[in-house]
């Protein structure tokens, strides 16, 4: 009887040492040492072959746990290995004994850097969240400030910006505090994980509703949405809805937990709403900005034009930033620019900020309303799917502030009737 009969190596490697594991020169890329690659290489039958690193001779490291006799299973010995070269370092579990097929590997490995257990590619990240709150805090501050000092001339729409702000900040907090306790503890606390995701889903909706909002000129053109509320709000659910999933997916799991067709599954959903919501804000803007130009609201359609440019440059950016993003990860399949990785997650989270900024400044609180706040002069404030066409029709004053209905049966046309005060008798006629 044999005492040992089975072999399974563990092989810690650089990610620029991977061409060392098996036989690159062979025209068959052997992993392991066969009897005639022995006789030629310097390896052991049934092993990996590994080709030593001349300026590191203990790397790749490789450590053997073998089965003893007919035991089904074989305990590893607890190891510690010390790295002393900074880099994106790999773990396998091989072996060459086709009759260990099927072996299964239960377990944990903890990794730990000089400055905690916090991954290197993501120290950085922890260091942005960090900035990036008190970049919201500082324009939380101004805002604030804004709001308190003209209070009585403040919109619906500051209220949902100052929500928007809110959300931010405590997003940006909770993921600092969240990667500042996985590095102290070497794991990710649950609850803070789900509450920091969940305030990236609703931060996200959000801020996409009041873009949808803006563009549809509610409180500056329209006073209220009328019938595409109900719209609104089921499009915003539904991105809440998949976003979350997303996220979930992204943090609590880890890196191989999920194939990349579950992953496709997640993100296409997300992709489409995103789609859904720039066609609509882009289609709205078109409808607002034609309003303004029939009702001559020079003002007005000049804060559109620049929310219009400003939207449309960021738009420009994601789609520029998608495009990099795709081809970063096409050619880094194994993280070796680990490095620079963090700027793909961080550069959305500024594009939004920079966003909200713009919005803040556009529509920034001021003793002058009238330059950004719906007053009604006209009767085409009332959008058509706002009103009733089916009762009657609407008599609108120009200089008064009347507004009368009258019954007109049979009719399911809007007419606008111009109410002159200064002559009582084309009034009569009127």
């Amino acid at each position: 009887m044999q005492s040992r009969t089975g072999l399974i190596e563990t092989i810690i490697l650089e990610v620029r040492d991977r061409e060392r594991i098996g036989d690159a020169f062979a025209k068959s890329n052997a992993l392991c040492c066969t009897p005639k690659l022995a006789q030629e290489k310097f390896c052991t039958v049934g092993e990996v072959i590994i080709q030593r690193n001349q300026d590191n001779p203990l790397w790749p490291l490789r450590i053997q746990t073998f089965f003893e006799g007919k035991n089904q299973e074989a305990n590893m010995l607890p190891a510690t290995v010390e790295i002393n070269s900074t880099g994106m370092y790999y773990l396998y579990f091989m072996f060459c004994d086709p009759e260990l097929k099927g072996t299964i590997v239960r377990g944990r490995t903890v990794w730990k850097n000089p400055d905690g257990y916090l991954p290197g590619r993501m120290v950085p990240l922890m260091t942005f969240y960090g900035l990036a709150s008190l970049a919201y805090l500082v324009l939380g501050l101004f805002w604030f400030l804004r709001f308190v000092q003209f209070w009585k001339d403040v919109i619906q729409l500051h209220y949902q910006i100052t929500a928007v702000i809110a959300l931010g900040m405590s997003e940006m907090a909770l993921w600092y505090f969240e990667y500042a306790n996985l590095n102290a503890t070497g794991s990710r606390p649950m609850v803070i994980t789900i509450w920091a995701v969940t305030m990236t889903a609703v931060k996200k909706t959000l801020s996409r509703v009041l873009l949808l909002v803006v563009s549809m000129g509610y409180g500056v053109v329209r006073p209220t949405l009328g019938g595409v509320t109900s719209k609104v709000f089921l499009l915003a659910l539904m991105y809440l809805i998949a976003t979350e999933a997303l996220e979930l997916v992204e943090h609590l799991g880890s890196i191989n937990d999920f194939s990349r067709k579950t992953k496709i599954y997640l993100v296409l959903p997300v992709v489409f709403l995103d789609a859904s919501f720039i066609l609509w804000i882009f289609s709205s803007l078109s409808k607002t900005l034609e309003k303004l130009q029939m009702r001559k609201s020079m003002a007005k359609l000049d804060l559109y034009r620049k929310f219009t440019n400003s939207l449309a440059i960021f738009v420009l950016l994601s789609i520029a930033w998608v495009g990099y993003e795709l081809y970063f990860n096409a050619s880094d399949p194994l993280s070796e620019l680990w490095r620079i990785s963090w700027i793909i997650p961080a550069f959305w989270s500024l594009l939004a900020f920079s966003l909200l900024v713009v919005v803040c400044i556009l529509w920034v609180p001021s003793s002058n309303p009238t330059s950004y706040a719906y007053s009604g002069e006209t009767g085409d404030d009332y959008d058509e799917e706002a009103i009733s066409l089916t009762t009657g029709v609407w008599v609108i004053s120009d200089t008064g502030t009347k507004l009368e209905r009258k019954e007109k049966k049979g009719s399911v046309s809007t007419d606008y009737v111009t109410d002159q005060r200064e002559d009582p008798e084309e009034d009569k006629r009127l």
